[in-house]
């Protein structure tokens, strides 16, 4: 083995040591809140991943979700309408940004939307059709785990559209969205990009990974053998609905937790919004009633207490 294969490998391993950390990353953010993270970022270990520093990593990533706390605040006392569009390449990191962005918000106010494929009755349908119903009322937050833009992408690439339903998405998607925002609706659509070397590294460990295996399906892995049919179509997507009042945002997402942050700061500044002030909560007085005695629980109901 000669010194520049040595060196792949080295780098590799050190990848595949960033991804661990980053699944348990995953896990620990959902347990971190502001008043804990001093304490608890100074245990945390400087990370292998060369994306960024935990430490930084998980201190943006709260203020960024404060921010978004603050946002959906604003959304529901201006009874705002917000859809946010996330496409991109399998792997490329919509799931993870879309995850970050949802994990401190109501999901009465933020709601994901990932449609599966469309059945038979709404392959008659007009095509945007399914997507309507999902739509936003004011004070609701709608974000698309792939859209309407699967015409332009995946069915475009694997032959489950006709060339003349391709042309009419096209003639039809940039006035689709002039009417959702002259209707109130903020719409915004990203796109996450990654590169050939990076998409093949994240599904050799989703293979390995029986935590992640189900991620691959049959689509995906026929998408990594069609890289440059997916290219020809995203070039050609993006040139022709890349229009002012809907613009397409590019997010590069190589390293991901650069991409999840850049997103969601991004994000930010496509809402005006402001603090929007609280009423103190204070807890009312319970209740009691000298007659009530409660019953006696089955021991059988209970949960094993294993740990």
């Amino acid at each position: 083995m000669n010194d520049t294969e040595a060196a792949k490998l080295a780098q590799q391993a050190l990848r595949l040591q960033a991804d661990i950390l980053d699944s348990l990353d995953e896990e620990l953010e959902m347990e971190l809140d502001d008043r804990r993270l001093d304490e608890v970022s100074t245990l945390l270990p400087v990370s292998a991943d060369p994306d960024m520093d935990r430490r930084t990593y998980f201190r943006e990533l709260l203020r960024l979700q404060g921010e978004l706390v603050k946002l959906q605040d604003w959304v529901v006392e201006h009874k705002l309408k917000v859809v946010v569009l996330f496409e991109g390449r399998d792997a490329a990191g919509k799931g993870g940004a879309i995850k970050r962005i949802t994990q401190r918000l109501n999901p009465r106010v933020c709601r994901v939307a990932a449609l599966p494929a469309p059945s038979e009755r709404e392959r008659t349908q007009w095509y945007f059709q399914r997507y309507v119903a999902h739509l936003p009322a004011g004070g609701e937050m709608v974000l698309f785990d792939r859209s309407w833009y699967n015409r332009a992408g995946v069915e475009r690439v694997m032959g489950f559209c006709t060339k003349e339903e391709y042309e009419e998405f096209f003639r039809s998607v940039a006035e689709f969205e002039k009417m959702l925002i002259r209707s109130g609706i903020i719409l915004i659509k990203y796109w996450f990009s990654i590169t050939d070397e990076e998409q093949h590294r994240r599904f050799l460990m989703r293979i390995h990974d029986p935590l992640k295996q189900w991620k691959l399906s049959p689509m995906d892995l026929e998408s990594r053998r069609r890289w440059e049919d997916y290219t020809q179509a995203k070039d050609e997507m993006i040139r022709r609905s890349h229009i002012p009042e809907a613009p397409w945002w590019i997010v590069e997402g190589d390293e991901k937790k650069r991409a999840r942050l850049n997103c969601m700061a991004h994000l930010l500044t496509q809402v005006p919004y402001g603090e929007i002030d609280h009423e103190p909560v204070a807890l009312p007085e319970r209740r009691r009633s000298p007659d009530y005695v409660r019953g006696p629980v089955p021991k059988e109901m209970f949960v094993p207490a294993i740990y």
